[in-house]
């Protein structure tokens, strides 16, 4: 058969198939049809008259018990009603007949002001009546026995409290401290990533021609406890990301002929950095990247020299590790 444009696309109608006893009059469905017209029902192959079963939820029953027989009765939906849709009644109206002398009408729920009233078909004004419970209606005149009487009342919604859509309707006052978490941010955002500096408070000897750990004792800063100035002398962040490490050491002792310093990660040197010596006194600088796993690697600090009484002299501006958080894993 010719056709103009796309193809025609068919789909089968969902069919419930049952097997008779001959004493069962009531079988459940796979799902809940709107009423007994949204339905075909076929016993042995003969269409039955709607008026011969009814629709409950699930269960299909028949005023007789169908005969006995295999996958003898067809249900065929002519339509699935819509599954998971919540309304909202905007509009709700109750209709009362009212009694001799009545005044005082129980109403489903109301939004005080939101109400209309209506006396044998007559919209009463504001003055006629008062509603200012939310769930009563009193009549100022008293009804005729057999009076119509309608409630008319409406759901009231907000939105003060939306958001514009526009630049920078959100500021920081509307978020809460901490709801933006690192695993939150977008993919290579540092945000607030660990970040530190460390110091040696005073000078500390070292053993020359020996790699020597800087013990550094004073924090500047450690915005996510992730330093150790008090045994270990490391850093150990807990995000994964890349960090951007760098290191000042003044170091001096008699006669230096050698000084390098170092970056060890996991116990291990990573990278050297050097600088500027001379016979007494040497200054190294220097700062790599790291890939940091968040868990278990960490950075320290160390330095080798060659010289008589080998010391790394102490303060802020003399020696420090420093490092932060560039881009997230």
């Amino acid at each position: 058969m010719s056709y103009i444009g796309n193809s025609p696309i068919s789909i089968a109608f969902l069919v419930d198939t049952f097997s008779g006893t001959g004493a069962q009059t009531a079988f459940t469905m796979t799902v809940a049809p709107a009423n007994t017209s949204s339905i075909i029902v076929a016993i042995t192959g003969v269409l039955q008259d709607p008026s011969t079963y009814s629709v409950s939820g699930t269960t299909l029953t028949f005023s007789a018990a169908p005969p006995s027989g295999s996958s003898n009765i067809s249900v065929r939906y002519l339509g699935i009603p819509a599954s998971g849709v919540t309304t909202t009644a905007y509009r709700t109206v109750t209709d009362f007949t009212a009694t001799a002398a009545q005044t005082s009408f129980s109403v489903p729920s109301y939004t005080v002001g939101y109400i209309d009233v209506y006396r044998n078909g007559v919209r009463l004004v504001s003055t006629d009546f008062t509603a200012t419970t939310g769930t009563t209606v009193v009549l100022v005149n008293a009804c005729t026995s057999g009076d119509s009487v309608v409630t008319e009342s409406f759901l009231v919604s907000s939105v003060l409290n939306a958001i514009p859509a526009t630049a920078g309707s959100v500021s920081t006052s509307y978020l809460v401290d901490g709801s933006v978490t690192q695993a939150k941010l977008g993919t290579g955002v540092a945000g607030n990533g660990p970040a530190f500096s460390a110091y040696r408070s005073g000078n500390q000897t070292l053993t020359t021609n020996t790699w020597t750990k800087i013990q550094l004792n004073v924090e500047e800063f450690d915005t996510n406890s992730n330093f150790d100035s008090t045994t270990n002398y490391r850093f150990t962040p807990t995000v994964a990301g890349y960090y951007e490490v760098s290191a000042l050491i003044d170091v001096g002792g008699v006669g230096v002929s050698f000084v390098l310093g170092g970056i060890y990660k996991n116990g291990s040197l990573a990278k050297y950095i050097g600088g500027q010596t001379t016979t007494t006194e040497a200054y190294i600088n220097g700062g790599y990247l790291f890939s940091m796993n968040g868990s278990t690697d960490y950075l320290e600090l160390y330095v080798y020299i060659t010289a008589t009484t080998p010391t790394v002299f102490g303060g802020a501006t003399a020696v420090a590790f420093s490092g932060s958080l560039v881009r997230a894993a």
